[in-house]
C-alpha cells in the first residue's frame, strides 16, 4: 500500500507518497504558504470578474466575483489555487466565496518523520533523484528521457530516445504520466511524442497515459503529429515550477543536506545567490544550529554552481 511520509524541515514541509520504496507523488509546502482548501476571512477590495480580496499579507483573485458583497466589506473565501511562482509573479492565488468559518487545512495526512532522524527515509525512497529531476527538467526512463518545460501557458513534456518510434511513444507516454503525478503537475500539459501513423498505435499510447495517471484529468486523443494534451486540476505549483526559483530552491536543499551531517559547528559554502537567500532568513540558520548542535556560518563563492553548495569545517 502506498504510504505518505511527511517531513517538517527548515523553511518547508516535504510530503512524499511512497510505494515499493519509490516516490510516486510529492508535495513541498513552503512555510507561510496558504494551502488550497484553507478558508480565510478577507476584505473585498474590488468587485468584478475577477474580484480581488485581501487576506493577511496577500491578495486573492475571485474569478466568479463576490455576488452581494460590496467593496470594503468582510467575507470568507476558500483558497482554490495556491500562489504559483515562476515567470509571472504578478499572478495572484485564486479563491471563491465561502460560508466560513475561517479554518486552516492540511492537504497531506501521513506518518510524521523526525527531522533529522537516525535514518533518511526520504533519501532511501529517492529524494535526491526527485530533486535532480525538478532542477534539471530531465526525467530518464529505459530507452529515453523526458524534458519538462514549465511555461506560463502550459507545461510541455518532450519525449526523446533511441527506441523505435512505436516503442518510444508507448514508453514515453507511460513515463510522462508517472512524472506528471510524481511532480504534481497540474493545469494544461502538452506531451510531444514520436509521430505514429497507425490509429491503433496512437490509441495504445493514449491508453498508457490513462493506465498510469490517476483521475481526475481530461486528455485529447493523440493527433497525427504525436501530440497529446492533458488537463488536470491545478491547485498548487509543481516541483518543476518551484525549482524555477533556483536560489531559494537550492538554499532549502542545502539546508536539508546539512541537517544530516555529523554534529558540531558547520560552514555552508554556496553560490552568492543561495547565501543571500539564507541570510535573509536568520531563523533558518538558528534552526539548523539547533539541529546540528553547533554554530552555522556561511561562505559565498561565485565559482560554486547554484546546485553545488556543500558543508565544510569552519
Amino acid at each position: 500500500m502506498p504510504e505518505w511520509l511527511v517531513e517538517r524541515g527548515i523553511g518547508e514541509t516535504r510530503c512524499v507518497l511512497v510505494e515499493g520504496s519509490e516516490i510516486i507523488e510529492a508535495r513541498v509546502l513552503f512555510d507561510g504558504s496558504v494551502v488550497a482548501g484553507t478558508v480565510l476571512e478577507a476584505v473585498l477590495k474590488q468587485t468584478g470578474r475577477p474580484a480581488i480580496a485581501a487576506a493577511g499579507k496577500g491578495e486573492f483573485l475571485l474569478p466568479s466575483d463576490a455576488p452581494g458583497v460590496t467593496e470594503g466589506a468582510r467575507l470568507f473565501i476558500e483558497v482554490t489555487r495556491e500562489a504559483i511562482p515562476g515567470a509571472e509573479p504578478w499572478k495572484r492565488p485564486l479563491g471563491r466565496v465561502s460560508d466560513g468559518p475561517a479554518r486552516p487545512t492540511s492537504p497531506i495526512a501521513g506518518e510524521r518523520l523526525a527531522f533529522p532522524g537516525a535514518g533518511d527515509r526520504l533519501e532511501e525512497a529517492g529524494w535526491s533523484e526527485l530533486i535532480d529531476e525538478a532542477r534539471s527538467g530531465i526525467v530518464g526512463f529505459p530507452g529515453g528521457e523526458l524534458r519538462v518545460s514549465p511555461t506560463p501557458a502550459m507545461t510541455l513534456i518532450d519525449v526523446d530516445g533511441h527506441l523505435l518510434a512505436p516503442e518510444l511513444a508507448l514508453a514515453g507516454a507511460a513515463a510522462a504520466a508517472r512524472a506528471i503525478r510524481r511532480h504534481g503537475i497540474g493545469g494544461s500539459i502538452g506531451i510531444d511524442l514520436p509521430t505514429l501513423a497507425g490509429r491503433a498505435q496512437r490509441q495504445s499510447v493514449a491508453a498508457a497515459i490513462d493506465a498510469h495517471l490517476p483521475q481526475p484529468f481530461e486528455r485529447t486523443a493523440m493527433n497525427g503529429f504525436g501530440f497529446i494534451q492533458v488537463v488536470r486540476p491545478r491547485r498548487h505549483a509543481s516541483l518543476f515550477e518551484l525549482a524555477q526559483d533556483r536560489a531559494a530552491f537550492e538554499a532549502r536543499a542545502l539546508l536539508r543536506r546539512a541537517a544530516f551531517e555529523a554534529g558540531g559547528a558547520k560552514r555552508l559554502a554556496a553560490h552568492p545567490a543561495v547565501v543571500a537567500v539564507i541570510e535573509a532568513e536568520p531563523n533558518w540558520l538558528e534552526a539548523l544550529a539547533g539541529q546540528v548542535g553547533g554554530a552555522v556560518t556561511l561562505r559565498a563563492d561565485a565559482s560554486i554552481p547554484m546546485h553545488g553548495g556543500y558543508v565544510e569545517s569552519p
